[in-house]
């Protein structure tokens, strides 16, 4: 961590506290009288998510300009959903990375007893999950290097993601890395308890979670953004 951002970073039991309220008073008469303590408690993963972003952009390149523009809204989009709850009860934020050569999505979640830093290709196109499936199918080798590295298996444990029931169409269901071709998303997920999320080295091991992505981001960019030949598209 850096000496800029040591200290003034942290997430704060207020922090919680104030989401729990939420939870037990979710309508907008409510909200409006806590506008203030709202702010106030905002302003804290903001500065956390600032000096996140500062650590970052040591070992990757981002393209998100501040933590303020990193953060989602509390405020629930209503319009297609049975829950009419107007707001939402954890604090969130994602990161896009630079140029479209670095490939991959990285988010952090903060809500008691579900917290978590989760990263990875939560929808991937058409075209980009077939560049995937195509690699995957031709030598599964290097992502299951990745996969099984102790770094990845001791932060994520396995990938996760959406996956089909039965063989993608076009591929081989005698391939050797079936069970690789099935996956629709390619998701990477460390959960948090809630005191690891108030202690004094959460900023280090968020920062340390998406360090711990790179490889697995290496591999699929390269794979997403060149050719059967490996020259760029």
């Amino acid at each position: 961590m850096t000496k800029s951002t040591k200290g003034k970073a942290g997430i704060p039991p207020s922090a919680f506290d104030f989401l729990k309220n939420v939870k037990k008073n979710n309508n907008r008469d409510w909200f409006a009288l806590h506008k203030a303590e709202f702010e106030k408690e905002q302003k804290h993963i903001e500065l956390f998510a600032d000096a996140l972003l500062k650590e970052l952009n040591l070992h990757d390149l981002i393209e998100t300009p501040t933590g303020r523009k990193s953060l989602h809204r509390i405020y629930r989009d209503t319009r297609f959903s049975k829950d009419k709850t107007p707001y939402k009860t954890n604090w969130s934020g994602s990161f896009k990375r630079a140029t479209k050569q670095r490939r991959g999505g990285m988010y952090f979640h903060i809500e008691q007893g579900n917290s978590f830093i989760a990263g990875g290709f939560w929808a991937p196109s058409p075209e980009d999950l077939k560049r995937i499936r195509d690699d995957i199918a031709y030598d599964a080798a290097p992502l299951r290097k990745i996969l099984k590295s102790k770094p990845f298996v001791s932060t994520f444990g396995t990938l996760k993601g959406e996956q089909i029931k039965t063989t993608p169409k076009g591929f081989d269901a005698e391939n050797e890395g079936i069970d690789l071709l099935r996956y629709k998303q390619f998701l990477l997920v460390r959960n948090f308890t809630d005191k690891e999320v108030l202690s004094g080295t959460f900023l280090k091991e968020a920062n340390q979670t998406f360090r711990n992505m790179r490889p697995f981001f290496d591999y699929m960019s390269e794979v997403q953004s060149s050719d059967v030949n490996g020259l760029s598209i």
